[in-house]
């Protein structure tokens, strides 16, 4: 199932360059794109897309005014685009996926946009949340001579090192030829979540999460590990907690 997107600019040129990154990746779908606040406010109560790019400052009705006069029910995930550094506040009243300073570098934009695959299943209002492919099951890793199969299920965390990936299994360490970004696209969101640019989680492994002054937040998880969670990351990651412990309950 594709994520229905639309793009809010003013800028002709910044909508061009978030249309020509969005070709390149796969489960993303443009429904529409608008160059002012209220056609935008009138654009997505009509078209209900799953996700916004919305610049930040436009004629008319800001971007923050844009998302902000929506109904809940009706507002987007949202990923904030500006030339300025001083609306994060903002954002994070809105719930915003993602906070992007323009021009935004391809790596950004790249993890903005697995946030929104990880979020989507939660989010998406009236469909069925399922992951849009089939994840993996277990991890090949070499060792020596052998090829040794680690179970997705053993996997607690899963952090970056470079081109490589260490998974963290059962009190074991195990490393594997691939960036984290490809790897948070074969794991089920609704199990594992980003928490940061060089961390994955597996949600029933936290035991506790503290914020911090910064809008960070403090993971402890069931092995005793902490780990730290970026702010961009703590909305999809307060909401696929919240659905977890439903679930649970």
């Amino acid at each position: 199932m594709n994520i229905r997107v639309v793009i809010v600019d003013d800028e002709p040129l910044a909508r061009l360059a978030v249309k020509l990154r969005l070709v390149g990746r796969s489960g993303f779908e443009l429904v529409g794109e608008f160059g002012d606040g209220n056609s935008a406010h009138e654009g997505i109560a009509a078209l209900r897309p799953d996700l916004a790019f919305v610049d930040v400052e436009m004629p008319g009705k800001t971007g923050i005014e844009v998302l902000s006069a929506l109904p809940p029910g009706q507002r987007p995930m949202a990923i904030l685009l500006t030339a300025y550094d001083n609306f994060a506040l903002q954002a994070f009243d809105l719930a915003a996926l993602d906070y992007l300073l323009k021009p935004v570098d391809d790596e950004r934009l790249d993890e903005a946009l697995d946030r929104a695959q990880q979020a989507f299943p939660y989010r998406c209002q009236g469909r069925a949340a399922a992951p849009a492919t089939s994840p993996v099951r277990s991890f090949s890793v070499r060792v020596g001579a052998r090829t040794v199969l680690v179970p997705v299920a053993d996997v607690e965390r899963i952090e970056a090192d470079g081109d490589y990936a260490t998974l963290h299994a059962n009190g074991k360490t195990w490393l594997v030829r691939e960036r984290l970004h490809n790897l948070a696209m074969q794991l089920d969101p609704r199990q594992f979540h980003r928490v940061h640019r060089s961390t994955i989680v597996r949600l029933d492994m936290i035991a506790e999460l503290r914020a911090l002054t910064n809008r960070d937040a403090l993971l402890r998880l069931r092995d005793g590990s902490v780990l730290r969670a970026s702010r961009t990351y703590m909305p999809a990651l307060a909401e696929a907690l919240h659905h977890l412990n439903k679930k649970s309950a």
